[in-house]
């Protein structure tokens, strides 16, 4: 049985101090975007999703160690309820830790080369959804 969020004591300064690096961190994205740095804005979308689930976690005094973000959202879901679309969104940003910081990621030429602006598009999208699902799941308790 799930558990609401209203069940679960919330600290809201952490969850806040996480989810301000969260925005930060989207909002780098698009000067990335923008300089044509698809590898990095792919990575930092997949970190600004690590930071809001962490948020989380974290204000509900949980472990939330690692850079395994479908392993978080798992838990988040247990407590915000899930979707296919958000799965689907932490599955595909959860691929981005590695390969867009590694030059040999790829078996030849750069991230750089090999990530282009629809996958940064495609990253970021998915971050800000996130971003919105954990920040909905809170909002009743405020």
């Amino acid at each position: 049985m799930k558990r609401s969020p209203l069940e679960f004591r919330v600290d809201f300064d952490e969850f806040e101090r996480w989810m301000r690096q969260a925005k930060h961190t989207l909002r780098l994205v698009e000067a990335d975007l923008e300089a044509g740095g698809y590898d990095w804005a792919c990575f930092k979308s997949q970190q600004a999703c690590e930071f809001a689930l962490k948020a989380l976690l974290r204000g509900l005094g949980r472990q939330a160690f690692g850079h395994n973000i479908l392993s978080f959202y798992r838990q988040v879901s247990e407590i915000c309820g899930g979707s296919e679309e958000i799965e689907d969104c932490v599955s595909y940003l959860d691929k981005l830790y590695i390969p867009p910081r590694y030059p040999d990621a790829f078996p030849e030429g750069s991230p750089a080369e090999h990530f282009t602006k629809k996958d940064a598009l495609k990253a970021r999208e998915c971050s800000k959804k996130i971003i919105e699902w954990v920040e909905r799941c809170l909002a009743i308790r405020r």
